[in-house]
């Protein structure tokens, strides 16, 4: 079901960005995986699956950190630094390893894009970008995408480490919108988590969210402008006929 908080004037729209995880794909499991072989490597207990993909959305360092505190039962801002950039960068080899092993495209992605795209090819279409903005690593990132047939439906997939800057911080959203140019009432940052639509505030874009991701218990903290069930309501809500 689509719920509409303010009216998205999608007959302007040039420019759609996408999450990655908990809105493209489901990468939790791989994650988690990931982040317990790390903790267990500096003989840290393993944490819960949940526990874990709670902390996704700030970044794979935040990520890290999160667990590092959760597992010593420490605030995240008591982590050794030394520790953590050792299990960071266990972390990250690991996941680079694993990083499809569990990890698919949510029901109705696909199709999704696939509608979104023929929209913009058909005669008098309108002439839209789409590209990706995860705060995850870029190398993994867009593996991932091309591993799972994602890639080739966008312009560009930047990550986490595209940019000095992370989600919510609007850096990579403003360069996409000056390489695309594309002005922010004509673009949409489409995400499960407030992070996200924070990003799409903070670049005076719009906003759609997506309630089956990572992020749904949070996602209303700050109301994005269209909050969606499914992938598949995408090409619904994003569609100007």
């Amino acid at each position: 079901m689509i719920r509409v908080f303010r009216s998205i004037p999608v007959e302007r729209l040039k420019l759609l960005v996408f999450d990655l995880d908990g809105t493209l794909i489901d990468s939790a499991q791989d994650l988690c995986n990931s982040v317990n072989a790390a903790l267990m490597a500096f003989n840290l207990a393993p944490l819960p699956d949940p526990a874990i993909a709670g902390f996704v959305g700030n970044g794979a360092p935040m990520l890290m950190r999160r667990s590092l505190a959760l597992a010593g039962n420490i605030a995240p801002s008591e982590v050794n630094e030394d520790l953590l950039a050792k299990a960071y960068a266990f972390f990250l080899q690991y996941y680079r390893e694993h990083k499809l092993d569990f990890t698919y495209a949510y029901e109705g992605v696909l199709e999704a894009l696939k509608a979104l795209h023929e929209l913009h090819d058909a005669p008098g279409g309108p002439l839209r970008t789409m590209a990706v903005l995860t705060n995850k690593p870029v190398r993994p990132a867009r593996g991932i995408c091309e591993g799972l047939g994602l890639a080739d439906y966008f312009l560009h997939i930047y990550g986490g480490d595209s940019f000095p800057l992370k989600k919510p911080d609007p850096l990579g959203l403003r360069s996409l919108m000056e390489e695309t140019g594309a002005a922010p009432e004509e673009t949409v940052m489409i995400g499960d988590s407030k992070v996200d639509v924070e990003t799409a505030r903070n670049a005076g874009t719009w906003s759609v969210g997506c309630a089956f991701g990572f992020g749904p218990q949070n996602l209303m903290d700050t109301p994005p402008d269209v909050l969606v069930s499914t992938a598949a309501e995408w090409a619904q809500a994003l569609n100007p006929t």
